[in-house]
């Protein structure tokens, strides 16, 4: 079977550096070995090689070359990958030359390894966004009033950030101190009952 090659992949190499070269024939000819079902593409303007899915993709840049895993967060040698130099994009750190890159063996299992991933319909793993900690900031007149009110304190030391927030934001939103004082007061009795700034509206 020949392999699947695409004529822009070659120009790619073409143009690029010459330590460039012989990295990413290198790179391009393991893959094809250790799946020789894969097709290439250019995707971002990188060569990209996919076998029902995205396997990996290499680029080059001014002084050195990078080889990436699209589901390496999936991957058996994921803590091989991710342990690897972390100053360039991609798995294996900055490629500058043969000798960077890992023997043919291993290199060629990482790459059999992700396409297997895609054979089992594996689907890239999504990270979870870290949720960054809401803060709320408790005028003291607010913070005093409930401290003089155990009951309403503990009612609003339960409530969610959403609840705390629609009290603080109405009180702290009246234009005047009058107003302020008769909303803490509300307030005190609300909570004193359970309820929140906007009870009227919630379902029953």
């Amino acid at each position: 079977m020949l392999p699947k090659t695409d004529v822009r992949i070659d120009a790619y190499i073409d143009r690029s550096a010459p330590f460039a070269k012989p990295i990413l024939q290198h790179i391009r000819k393991l893959v094809h070995q250790a799946c020789p079902e894969v097709t290439e593409t250019i995707k971002w303007g990188m060569p990209f090689f996919e076998y029902k899915g995205i396997i990996c993709n290499m680029a080059a840049f001014k002084n050195h070359c990078s080889l990436g895993f699209f589901k390496a967060g999936q991957m058996k040698s994921a803590p091989e990958l991710q342990a690897s130099n972390k100053e360039a994009m991609g798995h294996l750190g900055k490629i500058t030359s043969m000798q960077d890159l890992p023997t043919d063996e291993v290199l060629t299992g990482y790459i059999k390894e992700a396409a297997a991933l895609n054979e089992a319909g594996v689907k890239k793993a999504v990270p979870k966004k870290a949720t960054e900690t809401k803060e709320l900031i408790i005028p003291d007149e607010i913070t005093q009033a409930l401290e003089n009110n155990s009951v309403a304190k503990s009612t609003f030391d339960s409530f969610p950030y959403s609840h705390k927030k629609e009290y603080v934001e109405w009180i702290t939103e009246a234009k005047t101190e009058a107003t302020r004082s008769k909303r803490i007061a509300t307030m005190l009795e609300w909570l004193e009952e359970g309820k929140s700034r906007n009870w009227k509206y919630e379902r029953k």
